[in-house]
């Protein structure tokens, strides 16, 4: 492991090897990608260093201003400070997600701190708080977008502890401090339980059912842990959610969930004393700034408003959920006794006999798909879906540098030809990449102060089976979905054309941000797109319209079960946030007193147990905030029935979404967005009809609420 010390805010070169560190100056490549093929491991803390602090003098100088505050001397100065640190910042942190190291590892430990001390410097700073209050106080005379983000600034100074005496600034610090070590511990145990955990099969007859793809990428996993000629499914994805889905060896299936279910819950990764600490710190931050509770504080700025507005959304959902998963188990334990299997089904039995009764019910075979869907007829399929809607084309970058060489780096076009966003993929599961799926930007899009238009650079990372020598990666239905909801986002970020830096993209409410890319999981199965490009990767052929019906029909297969999973996850979530932290919590007991409140039925099990919940624990992004997933789709189905109603790739809809919601990012209010898009407020009544829930929910008030 590579020792980390504190380096010198000086110089971009070594005295001796004539390295130069690339962060220290604008890159001056293609587009601004960062020169991944430069950057040394030696550069970050240096880099960190020097980039703090210049941002702290860029600050001063904004404070120092004798000039009165202006948005321009104020706001917009401030979204440019930092120009180093916001360089390293963004190519260090999506590396540490993406591809790891114990050297990056090691580093975060250093620079984390840092980043965490600065940043509560300037979310405490009088003088700037002074300054934007000023602009608050005045700012009727601002533009609808710069009085947005004069409000929005000052709301966040406030929950960051501007308000607050000397002394509980400091505390605030220090509670701030310890939460990002904390996180750090929560992501460092949760990759390491899941790379360390793998279950050996030597005998082949114990991976019946099992796809020939599944077996190969096992056969090559084994042999890398040293076990030859034998066989390793490990908790990665594509592994896991084979092994569940198709093993007919029961025993193995057991092994792989409860090995899941248990992921870094005891031993030398053991996430539960963490998360108690989090739990701790958590609390008091809310209550040293004035919240009841922790879910207050994170519900507060954001379209839900209160932590009762979101549960009454679960709740609205969750009694037809129950009833669908109880009709699809009765439907499962019927086909198992039909078959003579004599258990009765378990949540490790779920995904098997789900797919067992689709295959019977619809005459669908999920491997009879996926010939379909290899990667790359995927990406065909939302760039075809991005032209259509969009009119923007996407070019391949053979020579654009990358961060690792499953990397695929394209140059985004209008129809005209013209720049619009660098886009980047990175698909297939690797040791040193988290588990899940997600979408960033390496640099935002804004309009810099002499008028110059930035483009952004957006990246999708996701965890997809990587292609053997005998077997290209071919995806799965969920795969599919999961290429479509991340693109969603990339397109969010993409086609951003907000003007400032703090409003761009994805910089919107957090229940809001999962409508792009909700609303574009839409069309991953839509006849028309697929017979653009869900083609057999042998044959060429295109999807035949029998399967593209079974695909229509099997649609709302097994949403019970999917259903419960998002809302228990999200009920959980919000509990913890409305907990009274007073002292060590049993972390299992605590959830099933949450799964007794639900009635839950016992044959589902929650998406994600506490101890690998990384959406809550790993960071605040989505703490109290895992139901936005649903929130947001009930904005995204209320919304594409509008699609449906013109037609799924009618322009003026696309048009309408682009201007509204894409290009708009958080310059305005979003629920005023929504409506301006859609005409209307919205209901959950789309939801419960896209998951065949049957049951009609009342207008939602709280959705409908404007403050």
């Amino acid at each position: 492991m590579m020792a980390v010390a504190m380096a010198s805010p000086v110089v971009g070169e070594a005295e001796n090897t004539g390295h130069v560190n690339p962060f220290l100056a604008p890159y001056g490549t293609q587009f601004e990608i960062p020169p991944f093929d430069k950057i040394a491991i030696e550069d970050y803390v240096p880099a960190f260093t020097q980039g703090i602090e210049e941002a702290r003098r860029d600050v001063a100088a904004i404070v120092a201003n004798k000039e009165t505050p202006t948005f321009e001397n104020t706001i917009v100065a401030l979204d440019n400070a930092g120009a180093t640190l916001e360089r390293v910042s963004r190519v260090f942190y999506s590396l540490s997600e993406a591809d790891s190291s114990p050297a990056m590892e090691e580093i975060a430990q250093t620079v984390s701190p840092m980043v965490s001390r600065y940043s509560d410097e300037v979310s405490m700073n009088e003088g700037l708080f002074e300054r934007i209050k000023y602009l608050y106080e005045h700012r009727d005379g601002l533009d609808s977008a710069q009085k947005r983000a004069v409000e929005e600034s000052y709301k966040e100074f406030v929950r960051n502890g501007a308000l607050l005496a000397e002394a509980d600034k400091a505390r605030l610090s220090e509670l701030n401090m310890q939460l990002s070590d904390l996180y750090l511990k929560f992501n460092k145990n949760l990759l390491n339980a899941t790379n360390a955990f793998a279950v050996i099969v030597p005998d082949k007859s114990r991976l019946s059912g099992l796809p020939a793809s599944a077996v190969a990428t096992a056969a090559a996993e084994a042999e890398k842990r040293g076990h030859k000629g034998e066989w390793a499914f490990t908790l990665h994805g594509p592994s896991r959610l084979a092994v569940l889905q198709y093993a007919d060896d029961r025993q193995l299936r057991h092994d792989i969930y409860r090995g899941y279910t248990s992921l870094a819950s005891s031993g030398e990764y053991n996430n539960h004393p963490v998360i108690n600490e989090i739990l701790r710190v958590r609390s008091a931050k809310a209550k040293l700034l004035g919240f009841p509770n922790y879910a207050a504080y994170q519900t507060d700025n954001v379209m839900a408003k209160t932590p009762e507005n979101a549960l009454n959304l679960l709740m609205q959902v969750w009694r037809p959920t129950v009833d669908k998963v109880k009709a699809e188990v009765v439907e499962m334990q019927q086909l198992a006794n039909e078959r003579g299997d004599k258990i009765k089904i378990e949540p490790w039995d779920y995904y098997y006999y789900a797919e067992k009764v689709r295959a019977k019910k619809y005459d669908l075979d999920e491997n009879e798909l996926r010939p379909y869907f290899h990667v790359d007829s995927v990406k065909k399929g939302i760039f075809t879906l991005a032209e259509r809607l969009y009119d923007v084309k996407f070019k391949e970058l053979p020579d654009a540098p990358k961060y690792h060489p499953d990397v695929t780096v394209y140059e985004v076009v209008d129809l005209a030809g013209n720049h619009v966003a660098v886009f980047m993929t990175d698909y297939f599961t690797r040791a040193s990449k988290r588990q899940g799926a997600w979408m960033d930007e390496l640099k935002p899009s804004y309009v810099a102060s002499d008028g110059t238009v930035e483009r952004p650079i957006i990246y999708n990372v996701c965890n997809f089976e990587a292609p053997t020598a005998e077997q290209p990666s071919l995806l799965t239905l969920d795969d599919v979905a999961t290429v479509f909801h991340e693109f969603g986002h990339g397109l969010h970020g993409m086609l951003s054309r907000a003007k400032y830096k703090c409003q761009s993209g994805t910089a919107v409410d957090r229940d809001f941000v999962e409508l792009p890319s909700q609303i574009n999981e839409h069309w991953a199965l839509e006849p028309e797109l697929l017979k653009e490009y869900a083609h057999h990767y042998v044959t060429g052929e295109t999807i035949p319209d029998e399967l593209i019906a079974k695909l229509q029909a099997a649609s709302l297969h097994n949403a019970g079960f999917n259903m419960a999973e998002r809302v228990a996850a999200s009920y959980l979530d919000l509990q913890y946030g409305l907990m009274d932290y007073a002292g060590e919590v049993d972390i299992n007991a605590f959830e099933e007193k949450v799964v007794e409140e639900l009635g839950m039925p016992r044959e589902v099990e929650y998406r994600y147990h506490s101890t690998y919940f990384k959406h809550i624990f790993g960071s605040d992004h989505y703490a109290s905030g895992y139901y936005t997933y649903l929130w947001a789709e009930v904005l995204d189905t209320d919304g594409f029935e509008l699609f449906k109603e013109r037609g799924v790739f009618d322009k003026a809809t696309a048009q309408s979404f682009k201007e509204n919601i894409l290009e708009m990012g958080g310059s305005a209010d979003p629920m005023e967005l929504y409506v301006k898009f859609r005409g209307q407020a919205p209901t959950a009544d789309a939801l419960l009809r896209q998951h065949g829930l049957d049951k009609p929910a009342q207008p939602n008030a709280d959705l409908n609420k404007k403050d």
